[in-house]
């Protein structure tokens, strides 16, 4: 009997480095950051090991070792001090300070930012209660990031028509060059919880179920990809990402299937992260679990992956 041998692909780090079919890159990765107000602010988020909240003055040199050993795009979160919507679209906003400072010194970093209202409304919602008054805030919002230098707005709010509003208002400012990253789906997750502490964005009253997606659909997933990319997004993310390769499977290939070559970006959330953290640090696992998950995101379709590793992937997976 005749049979193939797929061992011979195996045997050695060397052979399976050259049959192997997925990599990560450096480019593949975004890093988020928060940013808050004063000076000489660099604190460890208590629920988030090895993730900061950073005055300016300490991010910038953070950012500068990071740059140098290959770091490409940031996603940057404010974390006000009090709370004000009126604060989200400020021209001397944190967001909009923290743009104008990183453009100034690191001009070739990618700066994504952003677009919501949860860190700046009383309740930690993602809207004011009105769905379209909301968009009208968003776009508000996208116009002062991108005025201040954003290379892409990122609206995660889930408000209907929010890439609408923000398209629209970005042209009429004559800001066509910057992108629109769209949160098209983003579930309402349990896999959150770490992050609401570092964005101070927990709901004070129910959830966020009315606006973000059900965790049981994957066809809406597809009709809510459609909607954004109609109303003008020029770059998708699906939210969370390793409990959801599906949809990042799904959406990779409706995209190909309509010839589109629209890029795929998946967050490896602030959940993900700290289940897969300790998981190392107890022993569970070796280090290597990080890289099969990261990569597992990839695999699945995403083109880039959003995640809280991307120091420790810089600083220790891609060392040459």
């Amino acid at each position: 009997m005749t049979f193939k041998r797929f061992r011979d692909r195996r045997i050695s780090e060397e052979i399976r480095a050259q049959c192997r079919e997925t990599k990560l890159n450096r480019d593949d990765f975004i890093l988020p950051l928060f940013i808050v107000a004063g000076s000489n602010i660099k604190n460890e988020i208590s629920s988030m090991p090895n993730v900061f909240h950073y005055s300016l003055d300490r991010l910038l040199p953070d950012l500068q070792d990071l740059v140098d050993l290959g770091l490409k795009s940031v996603l940057l979160f404010g974390v006000p001090q009090t709370k004000g919507v009126e604060q989200s679209f400020a021209e001397k906003g944190l967001v909009q300070q923290a743009i104008a400072m990183i453009k100034g010194l690191l001009p070739q970093l990618e700066v994504i930012t952003d677009v919501c209202l949860c860190s700046y409304t009383a309740d930690g919602h993602c809207h004011i209660g009105d769905n379209d008054e909301t968009c009208e805030i968003l776009a508000q919002i996208a116009v002062s990031h991108a005025k201040a230098g954003a290379d892409i707005v990122a609206p995660s709010d889930m408000m209907d028509g929010r890439v609408h509003y923000i398209n629209e208002a970005l042209k009429e400012n004559n800001l066509r060059n910057t992108k629109i990253l769209s949160y098209a789906a983003k579930y309402a997750s349990n896999y959150y919880g770490p992050f609401r502490d570092a964005a101070d964005c927990a709901p004070q009253s129910g959830d966020r179920k009315s606006y973000q997606m059900d965790y049981a659909n994957t066809d809406e997933a597809i009709a809510e990809v459609n909607a954004d990319l109609e109303e003008g997004a020029d770059q998708i993310m699906i939210k969370p990402a390793l409990s959801y390769l599906d949809i990042i499977y799904r959406t990779k290939e409706h995209c190909l299937q309509q010839n589109s070559d629209i890029p795929i970006v998946a967050y490896n959330v602030s959940g993900e992260y700290k289940m897969l953290l300790h998981s190392v640090n107890s022993g569970w696992a070796n280090e290597d679990i990080i890289h099969e998950s990261l990569l597992s995101i990839k695999r699945a379709g995403a083109d880039r992956i959003v995640s809280y590793f991307t120091p420790y992937l810089l600083q220790e997976y891609f060392k040459d």
